[in-house]
């Protein structure tokens, strides 16, 4: 296993653009104290060859509760839908998509003892897709927390108002940043067969890597919230973006009211969509990675842009006794991990 690179930063080391935390604490003391909620964005059809289920799992991943629904509806896994992954230690609550049965439908209560719970069934027309939600909603404990109230109150604000730098988080990178390790193999050569899935787990993470470093760097010259000369802008919302040369006033006020964000390279075939002095750091940043980007092209992945910005809606926080309570919405493919760096130190 090759080591990791010169210059490579694990998430916890990335720079915090609102500061040092103001405390520490203890999250996911126990499964409650993490909860997520999956937001679809449309509702179900109440017709059609499949069923979407409403499902509450606890200290459970989504593909072990995939296979679960899979084998009591007696259908093979592969025909099990879902829209994202959920993390284990928690409560979450998502939908699953399975094949409608010809006959009775199958006692879902018997997943009980699984900590699976169906809470609503629906026929819908179509498989649930990967990437199908809109966002997710969470509520957080973090125990053993002795916040100023004051400097709370300032640091929400401020993450209100300019949002929280778009990270990927540990997960996506894996036990030791193993993913990455192992893609610095694979663009070596001496990973061996791999099979599929598991490339595209390393793959990803690597230009995640490079997406993290460029972040690390905006954050650092702390322009990463507001729009460059040479940006790429990406819509709030979508997936729209556009190159600018300069920066107008009517750009700088929709930036400051998060309507557009600056964007950073998900590393492929091809040139970075951004121009100049911009351009350049993104490229100086690729470079720290020899073969990296060869590497990713060559595996077929297309130059991607993402957003660097995360605006938090909804952010609100109470203290108790029990510590601090966090309830934010966060778009989907963002992390609520960074999220909390931004506010408070976690054990």
């Amino acid at each position: 296993m090759n080591p990791p690179l010169p210059g490579w930063t694990s998430c916890q080391d990335l720079p915090r653009a609102h500061g040092e935390p103001l405390g520490r604490g203890r999250l996911r003391a126990q499964p409650a104290d993490f909860q997520v909620e999956e937001q679809l964005g449309f509702a179900p059809d109440d017709e059609g060859d499949h069923l979407l289920l409403w499902v509450r799992k606890i200290d459970a991943n989504t593909e072990w509760t995939a296979r679960r629904l899979a084998s009591l509806a007696g259908v093979p896994v592969s025909t099990v839908g879902y829209a994202g992954l959920k993390d284990r230690h928690a409560v979450t609550t998502q939908w699953f998509s399975v094949p409608r049965p010809r006959g009775d439908l199958p006692d879902w209560s018997a997943l009980t003892a699984d900590g699976i719970e169906v809470l609503e069934v629906h026929p819908h027309r179509r498989k649930l897709r990967r990437g199908a939600l809109t966002g997710n909603r969470f509520r957080i404990q973090v125990r053993e927390v002795d916040l100023s109230p004051a400097d709370l109150a300032a640091r929400l604000e401020s993450i209100r108002a300019r949002g929280v730098p778009k990270s990927f988080g540990a997960q996506r990178f894996g036990h030791a940043d193993g993913n990455l390790v192992r893609a610095q193999a694979l663009f070596a050569g001496t990973a061996g067969r791999v099979p599929r899935h598991q490339r595209g787990l390393w793959l990803s993470a690597a230009r995640s890597q490079i997406f993290n470093e460029l972040l690390a760097e905006r954050v650092r010259r702390d322009d990463w919230d507001r729009p460059q000369p040479g940006d790429c802008l990406q819509l709030d919302g979508c997936q729209s973006h556009f190159s600018v040369e300069q920066i107008d006033d009517a750009l700088r006020e929709r930036g400051a009211r998060l309507d557009l964000h600056p964007s950073g390279p998900l590393w492929g075939a091809g040139t970075p969509l951004t121009r100049g002095a911009i351009r350049a750091l993104e490229e100086a940043v690729a470079a720290r990675f020899p073969g990296w980007p060869e590497g990713l092209a060559a595996f077929g992945l297309e130059q991607e842009r993402r957003a660097l910005r995360l605006p938090v809606r909804d952010l609100t926080a109470q203290t108790s006794d029990d510590g601090l309570e966090l309830r934010f919405e966060l778009p989907a493919g963002a992390y609520a991990t960074v999220v909390l760096r931004e506010l408070i130190g976690c054990i």
